[in-house]
């Protein structure tokens, strides 16, 4: 169908079909061309406001896989059947065609209204799925190609995050970006995000307090460019180090999660591990804050392998003594020397060098195993 003018602003018009699968959240199926998909939708990039408050929740475009798509769509003979998912703004308006033929009980045949912005305006939709193919075809030579473009209504940031968490589940999405987006979902997820929802979340409070010792040195998917030399520290590393705590019985942080009803004690954790890794950059702040490529400490294998180390010397501290961070410190130093964060080599793991320790499976048990045992016998023989 043609589009129409309404006054000054232009609405498009187009044959689609309605399926009530929620009927505050109404599904729409219907067609874009390439070159109305990015005047209707916003690609909404994860970034932070002033206050901190994650807004948005995509990735930053991948240039070279969208100059191939582009290559494909300039190419003689083209098909595109996946859709572009959108999230449309509650402003746009269905009108159902007129004849018992247009509802099958299933879906509903009609007309799809979208209103574009004037000027500067907010477009009335958000793509969830196909940023990437979405910027090809603003790119590409073909402005009229038909594209097909599955959408729901949907205001809220929050339903926009959950349905982009779900659809790209099973797609490899950078690892930080989920860990992000995660602790700003507030509906059921899968069982593993799930379960790595509370570990975002302290992660997402470590890199944000400004008491915590980890204050604006963890990498995240919204970091700004000119941030990202002063962040030092992967936050799934974080992530993964809490987890792993929260999650076995011998972990430290396990008592603060109440299995039967699901209850999580915040302040708790994050008390604990402020103590903690306060208490390990004073015992190594020659290895603190420094990038991976010279220090090993804030290197994943490091940060899981003090974790581990944490499990064992945190149980024996009282949180609720003024001493809890010197008695930290006291304990940390009976492993302090035999380790070999930013020079030397390793003397219990066959004399490997510091900076060949990586972020494996393997390397992380050795570390691990070299740190404990190390730990034990110096404090049983003080």
């Amino acid at each position: 169908m043609a589009n129409r003018k309404n006054g000054t602003s232009t609405v498009i018009q187009r044959r689609a079909l309605r399926i009530d699968q929620d009927v505050d959240h109404p599904l729409f199926m219907f067609t874009l061309t390439s070159d109305e998909l990015l005047q209707v939708a916003d690609i909404s990039r994860i970034s932070r406001d002033e206050g901190g408050r994650l807004i948005g929740y995509q990735r930053a475009d991948v240039r070279q896989h969208v100059q191939n798509i582009v290559e494909y769509l300039d190419s003689d003979s083209v098909i595109f059947p996946n859709s572009i998912i959108l999230a449309l703004s509650s402003s746009i308006k269905f009108k159902q065609s007129r004849g018992p033929s247009t509802d099958d009980g299933f879906s509903k045949a009609g007309t799809l209204e979208i209103q574009l912005p004037t000027g500067d305006g907010p477009k009335p939709a958000w793509i969830v799925d196909g940023q990437q193919r979405a910027l090809a075809l603003s790119k590409c030579r073909r402005r009229d190609f038909a594209i097909p473009v599955n959408a729901f209504i949907a205001d809220e940031v929050d339903l926009q995050r959950d349905q982009f968490l779900r659809v790209n589940s099973s797609k490899p999405l950078p690892r930080g970006l989920i860990t992000e987006l995660l602790p700003e979902v507030s509906s059921n997820l899968p069982a593993n995000l799930a379960a790595k929802k509370i570990p975002s979340a302290i992660c997402d409070w470590l890199n944000r307090e400004k008491t915590s010792p980890f204050f604006g040195i963890i990498q995240r998917a919204s970091t700004p460019k000119e941030k990202k030399p002063d962040t030092v520290i992967a936050d799934n590393s974080i992530v993964k180090m809490v987890e792993e705590s929260l999650s076995q019985p011998s972990g430290c942080l396990y008592p603060y999660r109440n299995i039967s009803t699901g209850e999580t004690d915040f302040d708790g954790i994050t008390s604990l591990l402020v103590v903690y890794w306060s208490a390990v950059r004073d015992v190594f702040p020659e290895a603190w804050g420094k990038p991976p490529t010279k220090s090993r400490l804030m290197h994943g294998a490091g940060i899981r392998a003090m974790g581990r180390l944490m499990d064992r010397i945190m149980p024996v501290i009282n949180l609720r003594e003024k001493t809890a961070n010197a008695d930290t410190i006291r304990e940390l130093k009976f492993v302090a020397p035999i380790c070999r964060w930013t020079k030397g080599s390793w003397d219990d793991m066959d004399g490997m060098k510091w900076n060949d320790v990586n972020n494996v499976p393997r390397h992380i048990n050795v570390l691990s195993n070299v740190l404990i045992r190390g730990y034990l016998q110096a404090r049983g023989n003080r």
